[in-house]
């Protein structure tokens, strides 16, 4: 099954074709609208938060007895949690690049 989550990195790529190769062309780069740090912040918190819901969804439905596929659970809280804890290091990573940037003399 292809997740769509490790697809998201693979906007960038482009068609291509056999014949542009063969004639020895340089294929140009679509024009890919460029996000912002801040934006592609908020879209990894969103998709985190989306995660999270699903995993207690999941729970939910586990101990209400609407399912019973314990593996399906157990997965979509794995990945929950570790979304969250790469989310975490990000946070941690860029509050160490702030306080060493506060701590420069100019």
């Amino acid at each position: 099954m292809v997740d769509a989550v490790s697809l998201t990195g693979l906007t960038g790529l482009q068609k291509v074709s056999a014949g542009s190769v063969a004639a020895g062309q340089n294929a140009q780069p679509a024009a890919i609208p460029q996000k912002s740090f801040g934006d592609f912040m908020v879209e990894s918190l969103n998709e985190v938060n989306r995660l999270q819901s699903e995993a207690d969804a999941g729970v939910q439905r586990l101990l209400t007895g609407e399912t019973d596929n314990v593996a399906e659970v157990f997965a979509a809280s794995n990945k929950a949690g570790i979304a969250f804890d790469l989310l975490l290091e990000v946070r941690n990573r860029l509050m160490d690049a702030y306080r060493e940037i506060k701590q420069m003399q100019v």
